[in-house]
């Protein structure tokens, strides 16, 4: 009854393996239609599990929404913030649009639809870009949040215009060889922002 990977047991005595299963649906549910347009019995038919099983976990569609998107900042809060230099946190995005593009998706659809995730650019964000200008890792003469911006915008590039990323470079865009080039162009470029 559904996609279910190969070898998950979503036996009735397994309520981890369930709970997976219903994340991994709804990641790509929500990534296509949206929190207002995916469906509960889609999301359930997909994880091969009883629709109710989502109230029973999450509390509802919203909850299983929300366990998403902390699965996002908690991704996102291991990228090293200020602790490491810009071109790797720019980098370590790249990677991880290339190696979870679904969760990406879910994000980028998330900002379209104009729903508040938390999981956009923050205040604090902006004052880490701030502290990188005063050491000298952004130009005096650039917009530490236009810069955060455009590198918010390159790194979801291939998820967002994933043809044309495909045709330019003629690389599957999860495939190691796309990851190494992407993320070395956008290390180059961060270098380039001092």
């Amino acid at each position: 009854m559904g996609d279910n990977p190969p070898g998950r047991d979503i036996g009735p005595r397994d309520p981890e393996a369930r709970r997976a299963a219903l994340l991994d649906a709804a990641l790509v549910e929500f990534a296509r239609h949206g929190l207002a347009g995916a469906r509960t019995s889609a999301i359930a038919a997909r994880a091969g599990v009883n629709k109710q099983l989502i109230s029973h976990h999450f509390g509802g569609k919203e909850g299983l929404y929300r366990a998403l998107i902390e699965r996002w900042l908690e991704a996102e809060s291991e990228y090293g913030g200020d602790a490491m230099q810009l071109a790797d946190v720019a980098a370590a995005y790249a990677r991880s649009a290339a190696e979870d593009s679904e969760l990406h998706r879910l994000v980028l659809r998330a900002s379209i639809d104009g729903e508040a995730t938390g999981a956009g650019i923050t205040d604090a964000d902006v004052e880490g870009m701030l502290r990188r200008q005063a050491a000298g890792e952004i130009g005096g003469d650039l917009d530490p949040r236009f810069v955060l911006l455009a590198l918010q915008a390159i790194t979801a590039a291939p998820v967002v215009f994933s043809d044309d990323a495909r045709r330019l470079t003629g690389l599957e865009l999860d495939s190691p060889e796309f990851v190494a080039w992407h993320t070395e162009q956008l290390r180059r470029l961060v270098e380039r922002l001092a």
